[in-house]
């Protein structure tokens, strides 16, 4: 039964029939059909099913994460018996920055060891990605930690802190932090970001009145807007970042940090596609230079 209750975690993921069969390569009634033999193996329905929808029924909600571990369990045990041969597939969600460099030493890692598993990376923003992690469409995620609790089901693997600093044109005189954030317009991290929950709440800490000129969420984009003169902006000291034209400013005692991290559904098997990435992602983050 081990394909029908793949099947019926790719329905549960994706909310329709004919969006796993196509997930899956199955036609819609071959995915109905083997929804139709789990529920009569385990004699309950799953779904509330409409016209446009499968929605999981109390049962169902119950015996997803008991299916998701009898899958991981069955592939760790093939894995075993195919003398540590994996494959399949794994949606990987990650916000820019952290494509530009640790994302790549990750993979170079994990397309070495595994070169059979395809990988599909997800870009967004954190708080998009951490709804996608949720609601399965996307197997584990690269982003800022959320500044709120997470639910009991997802987990968090720290894997780099980053100091947030001031940058300043390099053509602006040296200046005390405080005094440029109070004088110099200021290029916000967006608000709604949750790189930018960090910085607006720093400033609040401060007590420190900005003349704000531009709000947006690219890092590299506000390094830009500040090297061209448009204002100064609270930036995470990125590894790799263009510092041409920048002056990057400590905080001092002050200093506060952006953390980036795996969000996933517990746990993290080592065994299982996702837990080998989880790896590679720890072992590529501590080598990973000081920026």
């Amino acid at each position: 039964m081990i394909k029908e209750f793949k099947t019926f975690i790719a329905v549960a993921r994706d909310g329709t029939f004919t969006g796993a069969g196509t997930r899956l390569g199955l036609t819609q009634s071959a995915v109905s059909a083997q929804i139709r033999r789990l529920e009569d193996y385990l004699g309950v329905a799953l779904f509330d099913r409409s016209a446009r929808a499968a929605v999981l029924n109390a049962h169902g909600r119950e015996m997803l994460p008991q299916a998701e571990e009898l899958v991981a369990m069955a592939e760790r045990m093939a894995a075993s018996a195919g003398g540590g041969h994996v494959s399949g597939s794994l949606r990987l969600g990650a916000i820019a920055s952290a494509q530009q460099d640790l994302l790549v030493r990750a993979l170079a890692e994990f397309r070495a060891g595994y070169p059979d598993v395809r990988v599909r990376i997800v870009p967004g923003v954190s708080l998009a990605l951490l709804g996608q992690v949720d609601a399965g469409e996307v197997d584990m995620a690269l982003l800022i930690r959320p500044p709120f609790a997470l639910p009991p089901e997802l987990g968090w693997q720290p894997l780099l802190r980053e100091e947030v600093v001031l940058a300043m044109p390099a053509a602006l005189a040296p200046t005390p932090w405080r005094e440029a954030l109070t004088t110099q317009p200021f290029i916000r991290y967006d608000r709604a970001s949750f790189g930018g929950r960090v910085v607006d709440l720093f400033l609040k800490k401060q007590r420190i009145a900005v003349h704000e000129a531009v709000e947006l969420d690219e890092i590299e984009a506000i390094a830009n807007m500040v090297r061209h003169g448009l204002g100064v902006a609270l930036l995470p000291r990125l590894r790799g970042l263009d510092t041409d034209g920048l002056r990057l400013v400590s905080l001092g005692e002050a200093a506060f940090y952006r953390e980036i991290g795996l969000i996933g559904r517990l746990p993290f098997d080592s065994g299982s596609v996702g837990g080998k990435m989880a790896e590679c992602l720890a072992r590529a983050a501590g080598a990973m230079p000081a920026p």
